[in-house]
């Protein structure tokens, strides 16, 4: 699988679910695709084994292949997802690295949520950004703001989160957050810290969920890196 084109996502447990066939999942999962509308490109290919789902093919950009990504997700008895999809760029809409890059960087500066320091570098359409960031959603931020760009291919962030402080009650003040958090079966996970890196690990009902539980964890002060270990029933 091609470091660049290839992602794939952890495991999950199924616990009581039922079993689908290899059939029946490829199938639930092209209907997804069909389903959602920001998903244009019908060169997309589905293979299903196990609970372990590849996508390939082609799409139009970065945005469509993450939005294929997340359509698989949806889907009940998916345990993994190896994403194989490549952007081919429409016609009209190809530009040069140069011209990737004076977007992006347009796009960072306007950000009011993107640190002024981060660097993004672009090679054959494909973004790296790298830095320092204080918080999480920083972080993130950067990836989100340009990944509907035109032209971009794909994204590597590289930023690293450097906590201004590092405050003694992580672990208290992310348990906290959980159990506030209504959609969360909060004693079902379990939180350990070892300063600034945190590991989660459990079991939720759903993978917004498991996306949630991490994004609580990375809102507490002073957390450098999240281990989300969670699995989803």
């Amino acid at each position: 699988m091609s470091i660049r084109f290839g992602f794939f996502y952890a495991l999950r447990a199924e616990v009581g679910a039922v079993v689908k066939s290899d059939a029946q999942m490829k199938n639930e999962i092209m209907e997804e695709l069909v389903w959602d509308s920001t998903i244009k490109s019908r060169d997309i290919t589905v293979r299903a084994h196990a609970g372990v789902v590849t996508l390939s093919g082609t799409v139009s950009c970065y945005a469509e292949k993450s939005a294929a990504e997340l359509a698989a997700q949806r889907v009940s008895g998916v345990k993994a997802i190896a994403d194989e999809l490549e952007v081919h760029n429409v016609d009209g809409q190809m530009q040069s690295d140069s011209q990737i890059a004076e977007s992006v960087a347009t796009t960072l500066g306007w950000h009011v949520w993107v640190p002024s320091h981060i660097i993004a570098t672009v090679e054959n359409g494909w973004v790296t950004l790298t830095g320092l960031a204080t918080w999480e959603y920083e972080r993130h931020s950067a990836e989100h703001a340009i990944k509907y760009l035109t032209g971009v291919k794909g994204v590597s962030n590289n930023i690293e989160v450097k906590p201004v402080l590092m405050p003694g009650e992580v672990r208290h003040s992310i348990e906290a957050a959980l159990k506030r958090h209504a959609q969360l079966d909060a004693e079902n996970v379990t939180v350990k810290t070892d300063e600034g890196r945190v590991t989660l690990s459990g079991q939720v009902r759903t993978w917004e969920n498991r996306r949630d539980a991490a994004a609580a964890a990375w809102h507490a002060p002073g957390v450098t890196n999240v281990e989300n270990l969670i699995t989803v029933e």
